[in-house]
């Protein structure tokens, strides 16, 4: 279990966070797991999903998942995209883009296309993201072809 002392800086950001998240999904909300309600089981939906209490299951979503700050998902998480102020104990799948506010807790596995992560935010897990195919890494060593095509690739990127 993960304890923060909540003060008015945290407070405050997570206000920010609600009024953000609601300005972006306001007219696209299907699904609202509300603050006192805990699901148990999968949970599934083609449209935009707001957790604000906690969700224990599978998640998947097509379009946006948003996490509240003190909201808890426990299970594995499919989305198109998604913002995350609360906890997620499970592995992530994002199609496009994952946001991390600063209260975010994340303890699994995040494969993702684009990462963003605001300072405070905790992560336990690997993350994985498109990008680099084709790159060979056996036991954690980089194979001398790789080093030399990352040391042309750097000196292509410093000019």
């Amino acid at each position: 279990m993960i304890f923060q002392k909540q003060n008015k800086q945290n407070t405050e950001e997570q206000e920010v966070y609600i009024e953000q998240t609601n300005r972006e999904t306001e007219d696209n909300i299907d699904t609202v797991v509300g603050p006192s309600v805990n699901v148990e089981g999968d949970f599934s939906s083609e449209g935009n999903i707001i957790v604000k209490g906690t969700v224990n299951g599978s998640v998947h979503t097509s379009r946006v998942l948003s996490v509240e700050p003190g909201a808890k998902i426990i299970a594995n998480v499919r989305a198109g995209s998604a913002l995350i102020a609360g906890e997620v104990r499970g592995n992530m799948k994002v199609k496009e883009s994952l946001e991390l506010a600063s209260t975010a807790r994340i303890l699994g596995d995040i494969e993702v296309k684009i990462l963003s992560i605001e300072p405070g935010a905790i992560v336990f897990g690997k993350i994985t993201m498109p990008g680099i195919e084709g790159v060979e890494i056996k036991s954690g060593r980089r194979s001398k072809k790789t080093e030399e095509q990352s040391a042309e690739q750097s000196d292509e990127y410093l000019g």
